[in-house]
This record gives C-alpha cells, structure tokens and sequence, in this order.
C-alpha cells in the first residue's frame, strides 16, 4: 500500500472522497452542518472492489482541488475482488489499508461516509470508526433515494455519468448530465426493470462536475467505452475551468 499526501497533523473530520455524486453529497452536508472538515481520502482500489468506487477515482484530485480541502490518496493496488469467494472476508480486507492510512494521521474526530443503502458497507465503516475511536457521519444512510437526488439537484449539483452497468441503461447513458429529465427516466427504468434511480446497486457511477462546494468546474474529454452490455468513459482530458 502506497499513501500519498500524508503529513502529520492534529485531525478533525476526514470524508471519503471518490469525487462521484454520494460521496460529494454527504461532504457537502458535513460541511453544511459545522463540521470541519480538514482532509479528504480517496482510495484507488484497482478494477474491481466490493467496498469503493471504481471508475475515474483519478479525478477526485481536480475535484479536491476545487473544493479547497486536502486530498490523501492510498494506493490500494488489486484487492482481489475478481476472485474473491467469501464477500464478508472481502470487505474486511478492502478495508485494511484505508484504516491503516486513518490511523497513521493521528487524532480522527470522525469519518463522513456517503452509503445510501448499503449495510454491508455502513457496517464494516461503523466498526472501523470504533475502533479508531472516532464518530461517523453518514447522512445519505436510510434516505429515500428519489429525496436525495433531488436534494443534489435542488443544490446546484452537476452530475455526469462515468459508467453503467444495468439492463436499461444503454451507450447513450454514457458521459449524460443526470439531471431532472434523465431522473425522470431513471425512475421510469426502476418501474421496469429495477434500476436504483442513484445507482446504489452498480448500475451507474458518476462524477460531481461542479456545485456549490467547489469553486471551479471539472471539464472532461473523453471517449465512450462500450462493451456489450456496459460501458464507461475513457478519459483522455480533464481541467478545473
């Protein structure tokens, strides 16, 4: 495991930080809610992870930079998810050099997560905060997914969408603003074919282009991927306008 942007300090909050639109979300109401904020973590957990998000974690260091908040990187290499064959071991063990990072900075007040549904990933978050002795702020955790993209919308979030994987979800999804006319459309998908209107399940993934926490837009160039049934973007340019 590499760490990257690591100094010694005396810590407040640290958020986990992908730069898509959960993540993005629940730092904006930690910062909305008083609570200090002083170092984003983004893991880079290779091509697979049952515990991260995957796609264009590269980027999260342009989005870091517009938000104004220290970013520290960990080089999680490959986790092994391809292969894995017990998911309880696996997320264990994808949490290992996240914690160990948490740890080496010292004095961790509390962990802002943006799980939206997920127990698998809120629990393994939860223990992890215990026993760093810190609180956890998971403010999108149990809220109806609809409420909480319009919440983003209403807030002046642009979204852009990365990656999907999803029966539904067709070539044209990719690199689509997600805003209120393709919500609409992702919840008539949900009526049809179940599709989670936030992408909970992995059927999208996205990334937060600009919005009121930032104070620069992230401008992309890119090429559309497609394979079959899924597809993401292959970014070959991205700037802070």
């Amino acid at each position: 495991m590499c760490v990257a942007g690591l100094l010694p300090t005396i810590m407040t909050w640290v958020s986990l930080f992908s730069g898509g639109k959960d993540s993005s979300w629940a730092l904006y109401r930690a910062l909305a809610s008083g609570r200090d904020v002083s170092r984003l973590v983004t893991v880079h957990p290779g091509e697979e992870s049952y515990m991260y998000h995957v796609p264009a974690t590269r980027l999260a260091g342009l989005a870091a930079e517009s938000v104004g908040i220290p970013l520290l990187e960990v080089e999680a290499d490959d986790l092994g998810a391809a292969e894995a064959t017990d998911a309880g071991a696996q997320g264990d063990a994808e949490l290992e050099p996240l914690e160990a990072a948490l740890t080496e900075l010292g004095d961790v007040t509390g962990v802002v997560a943006g799980a939206v549904e997920s127990a698998y990933q809120t629990d393994r978050i939860e223990g992890m905060c215990e026993r760093l002795d810190a609180e956890l702020f998971a403010p999108l955790y149990g809220e109806d997914p609809e409420r909480l993209a319009e919440q983003m919308l209403d807030a002046g979030f642009e979204i852009q969408i990365v990656q999907v994987a999803a029966y539904g979800l067709d070539e044209s999804w990719l690199g689509r603003t997600l805003d209120r006319a393709a919500l609409s459309d992702l919840q008539a998908l949900n009526e049809e074919y179940g599709v989670h209107v936030l992408g909970e399940g992995g059927e999208f993934e996205t990334l937060v282009t600009n919005g009121p926490h930032m104070d620069r837009a992230i401008d992309l160039d890119y090429e559309t991927v497609w394979q079959g049934d899924r597809g993401h973007l292959r970014i070959t340019d991205a700037r802070l306008v």
